[in-house]
């Protein structure tokens, strides 16, 4: 492998690490609930979104977190709609933790970390695609100007 496909791979892993890290410290949480919690809500957004705002997204993402984010992904089945209390409960039900987790607090930690890091104005693009009743769920330190 060619050095830079290496330097690739450890760049992606880093990137990962970083996300895994301030989730897990912003939810007072160990890293591997960290990694179910980045899971549970970047898969749970991709099936709410409309197929070409999930694509555009998923290119916005570190290469490992991007093969996360697909992961069992069905395009033909998107988008799917749900109410901000049945996308909660989504993201409640896919992590499974230790823990009993506050799904909006889970959603608005990884929401801040994923506006840290993807382009511009990419995540409220995002938000504004979905109801109003959901687009309270991005918090204030995650919005884009």
């Amino acid at each position: 492998m060619s050095e830079q496909g290496l330097e690739t791979i450890e760049s992606t892993t880093q990137k990962t690490h970083e996300w895994i890290a301030r989730i897990a410290e912003a939810l007072h949480m160990e890293k591997r609930d960290a990694w179910k919690s980045l899971r549970a809500v970047l898969q749970t957004l991709r099936e709410r979104l409309p197929l070409d705002l999930a694509v555009h997204l998923g290119a916005q993402l570190p290469m490992l977190i991007r093969g996360l984010y697909y992961e069992g992904w069905e395009p033909s089945k998107v988008p799917i709609k749900m109410s901000r209390e049945e996308f909660l409960a989504v993201v409640q039900s896919r992590v499974i933790a230790n823990r009993v987790i506050d799904p909006e607090e889970t959603v608005q930690a990884v929401l801040v970390v994923i506006a840290d890091h993807i382009g511009g104005g990419e995540l409220e693009k995002v938000m504004h695609s979905l109801p109003k009743d959901m687009q309270s769920l991005v918090p204030a330190t995650a919005s884009v100007p």
